[in-house]
């Protein structure tokens, strides 16, 4: 098998910004009169999609969660999102994506997100940080079923096939893609998937990612094709 493209997650590898959502959402329980925990939403949210968060948090204090209600918070969850990232100079994109994705493009491997973050978030943030063009596909959470979130396979499933649609020569399966994540949920579905994953300590402790992954890195600027490419190379009989 050869490497032959990348599938990275976005919160946790793109843009740091647990701590904004975390905020977020808590004040989206104040304002239905609840007290936020504050290490709940790691716990109960972390790679889960914005709606299966507050799905969760909601039922857990008791509420009766309907679409409407739920879509009503997501939209006010976007807005606010969107809003507080706009008034921020720089945004808080990780250190060495941006080598990471040149890195790609001259070993011509086409980049995928695939992540539990709504499209409308995802889409201005590539665009507002000048990277969206390093992305040939996108799967968000507006294309998987909350039940089919990571750690289940379906939205890397996803990306593979329209991967392969729009570039039907490569042939490619999930052992020649390589998935980059940061948080255990992604890790997991990306390894049951049968994708080979490097592991990035932005979220977890190195020497956790490292029981997970089949690589780890502290950044992402320290990921080198060549090291982790010869992994995907037949072994020659000795």
């Amino acid at each position: 098998m050869v490497l032959k493209a990348l599938l990275l997650d976005f919160n946790g590898i793109v843009i740091k910004d647990t701590g904004l959502k975390g905020r977020l959402i808590d004040d989206i329980l104040l304002s239905e009169n609840l007290r936020p925990n504050s290490e709940e939403y790691v716990e109960m949210c972390a790679e889960r999609s914005d709606r299966a968060c507050l799905d969760r948090l909601l039922s857990r204090r008791g509420r009766v969660t309907t679409p409407e209600f739920l879509n009503e918070l997501l939209a006010k969850l976007t807005d606010q999102y969107l809003q507080q990232l706009a008034d921020i100079p720089r945004l808080p994109i990780y250190p060495g994506l941006e080598d990471l994705l040149y890195q790609a493009k001259v070993t011509g491997f086409p980049v995928a997100i695939v992540t539990s973050t709504a499209r409308p978030e995802v889409d201005w943030v590539l665009d507002r940080a000048q990277l969206a063009d390093n992305f040939a596909v996108r799967v968000t959470a507006e294309d998987v079923a909350v039940a089919d979130e990571k750690p289940a396979t379906k939205g890397y499933e996803i990306a593979i096939a329209r991967l392969n649609d729009q570039f039907p020569d490569l042939a490619l399966t999930p052992h020649n893609c390589l998935a980059i994540e940061a948080w255990y949920p992604g890790i997991a579905a990306a390894k049951q998937a049968g994708i080979p994953v490097v592991g990035v300590a932005h979220c977890h402790p190195y020497r956790m990612i490292q029981r997970r992954a089949n690589w780890v890195v502290d950044y992402l600027n320290e990921i080198d094709f060549d090291w982790i490419g010869s992994a995907y190379q037949p072994q020659s009989a000795a």
